[in-house]
């Protein structure tokens, strides 16, 4: 339908989709903010601007598509930076970003202590602004932050985040301009930590990747390497499996994992830059209450940065160096 023939059926453009601004006021989440996004079409989602534009909640047709943790969605006023801490405020959702100067285990780099997966999910975005507009007969909804992550006398890295939607497709776009505006180098680790959950996530459920080489994290992780794609019912007291997949990309750069439940009917596609993005790592995580598959575009694997400076993959982005990241989320009916 036309724009104009479009509005004359509505008083107001929520009707049809957009998005919702507010603040979260119960609970360790309290005084976040949170912009909920309606696409009109089946697929909603919420952005949390105080964890770095970070997506927690999302569902497609009313039905679930993410991992939450225990935690909830929660402020990042209760971090805890050293050792394991970060678990302690991990949400899980649809997207929560590790980096940007480190992630991986914790480890001691010279005489920096470094925490599980970096601070940067517990940044919160400044300069947040609600872009959406008529676009000829399509409706965008755009979202924007901009998230610095610095310190005096260390590194200084900004990254620009746009996520988007079209009203009445069922795609996310997430955009992220990354800059060094600091005056050296400095070590560039991004990991897009995307969880996925029940009901979408099941015994029913199988993930179509197809990796150049797959390397698994653990000797646990090494017994199920056959198995990687599949996945069983919740367990009582289940191990993790971590595998490190190196991946192709399409004639257009692009590189592709999708998770697909065949007695939901849903498939759920990441399209990711494989030149900026060239790992995927996956989670594999089938314990009782704990029960999600990680799906984790990366420019490193997830290894801690001493790691990679011993195995001599750690990237660097320049001063002045500016990095884009294009993600796409799309879901679709089977």
């Amino acid at each position: 339908m036309k724009k104009d023939q479009l509005l004359q059926y509505v008083g107001n453009t929520a009707q049809i989709g957009g998005s919702r601004h507010y603040l979260l006021s119960d609970g360790r989440g309290r005084d976040m903010r949170a912009i909920d996004v309606n696409t009109g079409s089946g697929l909603n989602y919420t952005i949390l601007p105080d964890r770095g534009m970070d997506i927690s909640l999302a569902s497609f047709r009313g039905n679930n598509l993410v991992y939450i943790s225990c935690n909830g969605e929660t402020h990042p006023a209760f971090f805890e930076p050293s050792g394991f801490g970060w678990l302690n405020t991990f949400t899980g959702g649809l997207l929560t970003t590790c980096g940007l100067t480190y992630l991986g285990a914790p480890v001691k780099d010279g005489d920096e202590e470094l925490g599980l997966h970096g601070r940067y999910s517990t940044i919160p975005a400044r300069q947040v602004a609600d872009l959406s507009e008529w676009v000829g007969d399509e409706y965008h909804i755009r979202l924007r932050g901009t998230i610095e992550e610095g310190r005096i006398f260390g590194h200084r890295i900004r990254l620009e985040r746009e996520i988007s939607s079209i009203v009445g497709q069922n795609t996310i776009r997430i955009r992220d301009i990354v800059t060094n505006f600091g005056y050296k180098a400095s070590p560039y680790t991004i990991l897009y930590h995307m969880n996925l959950g029940y009901p979408l996530l099941s015994e029913f459920s199988e993930l179509i990747v197809d990796p150049v080489i797959t390397v698994p994290a653990t000797p646990f992780a090494a017994e199920g390497i056959n198995d990687f794609r599949r996945f069983i019912k919740p367990q009582a007291n289940c191990q993790e499996q971590v595998y490190f997949h190196s991946v192709k990309s399409d004639n257009k750069g692009k590189a592709h994992a999708a998770l697909l439940n065949r007695k939901l009917g849903i498939s759920l596609k990441i399209k990711f830059d494989a030149e900026q993005l060239p790992y995927l790592t996956e989670w594999k995580m089938m314990g009782m209450g704990e029960y999600v598959l990680g799906l984790e575009p990366c420019n490193v694997p997830a290894k801690n940065r001493v790691t990679l400076k011993e195995e001599k993959i750690l990237p660097y982005i320049k001063a002045g160096e500016t990095i884009t990241n294009n993600i796409e989320v799309e879901l679709t009916d089977l």
